[in-house]
């Protein structure tokens, strides 16, 4: 298992998602839209995602060559 970005008991907005992984709010947002980007809960307006969702989602973008 690869190292923890995120804390798993703890939730993350769009905002500090996205600063660490290095993608804008757009990316986000259309992956969000388009259901390959990781699990989030939508309060109101506004999307949180949990740690461990996102640690999960981290690991299964893990590739061990360019043709998978």
């Amino acid at each position: 298992m690869a190292a923890q970005i995120f804390e798993d008991g703890e939730t993350y907005n769009q905002v500090e998602f996205v600063k660490r992984v290095n993608k804008s709010k757009s990316w986000a947002e259309r992956s969000r839209w388009a259901g390959n980007g990781p699990r989030y809960i939508k309060v109101g307006r506004s999307v949180l995602y949990l740690g461990k969702d996102l640690n999960s989602w981290l690991e299964s973008q893990a590739r061990l060559n360019t043709g998978q």
